[in-house]
């Protein structure tokens, strides 16, 4: 499977399926991303912060764990809500930052391999993972010695940074959002946080309403 190749539809289908099967261990993780094409796989566990790597012979897909209520440090994550300088431009979450400060370094490692700049590179996630990803994938593309994000998939992200961070993310995102899901309205607009990407708003009634392009 070359994911380049999909529609549209069946990429957010595909990245919204990895971002899930990304809270699974790792024997059932394996197994779900087999079954939609990808040959290996990769968990990144560290204080907590955890990522999978999906990879096959065009692509690589890192999708971010999202928030799990009996994991503390995830808890924790969510709710350090304090603006720090982004380790690219502007200003970012802390606690979201610190998620991907302990994995980074793991990450960059892998998809920074000769064999590995040849394929395309992916990100995605749900909740905290969507934050994650979105940073991930800035570096990334602020990374002169690494691959740009060919996209990135976002499923009920939370916002990430302030608007000088969310203009210099220069990545093509995709933000799904169902309904008033709650995570998307938070951190607070009063505390100069702002959203990024091209968002796709489920409707109540599971329809897809109109595309809004930020910022």
């Amino acid at each position: 499977m070359n994911v380049s190749k999909l529609n549209f539809k069946d990429r957010s289908l595909l990245f919204a399926k990895l971002s899930k099967i990304a809270y699974n261990n790792i024997k059932k993780a394996t197994s779900q991303a087999k079954k939609l094409g990808f040959s290996t796989v990769e968990f990144y566990d560290k204080k907590g912060a955890q990522a999978y790597r999906f990879m096959n012979k065009t692509d690589i897909v890192i999708a971010c764990r999202g928030t799990q209520p009996n994991e503390f440090n995830d808890i924790r994550a969510d709710l350090r809500a304090v603006p720090v300088m982004a380790e690219t431009v502007g200003k970012v979450h802390l606690g979201f930052k610190q998620e991907v400060d302990d994995l980074w370094p793991m990450v960059c490692e892998d998809i920074n391999r000769k064999v590995n700049l040849k394929k395309q590179l992916w990100f995605c996630g749900h909740s905290l993972g969507a934050a994650m990803a979105t940073i991930m994938a800035s570096r990334a593309k602020h990374d002169e010695n690494l691959n740009d994000p060919e996209e990135l998939y976002t499923y009920g992200s939370p916002k990430v940074g302030w608007p000088g961070y969310v203009r210099s993310l220069a990545v093509e995102h995709h933000r799904w959002r169902n309904n008033n899901d709650i995570v998307t309205k938070v951190p607070l607009w009063i505390m100069g946080y702002r959203h990024h990407g091209n968002l796709h708003y489920i409707t109540s009634d599971n329809k897809i309403g109109k595309i809004f392009s930020l910022p």
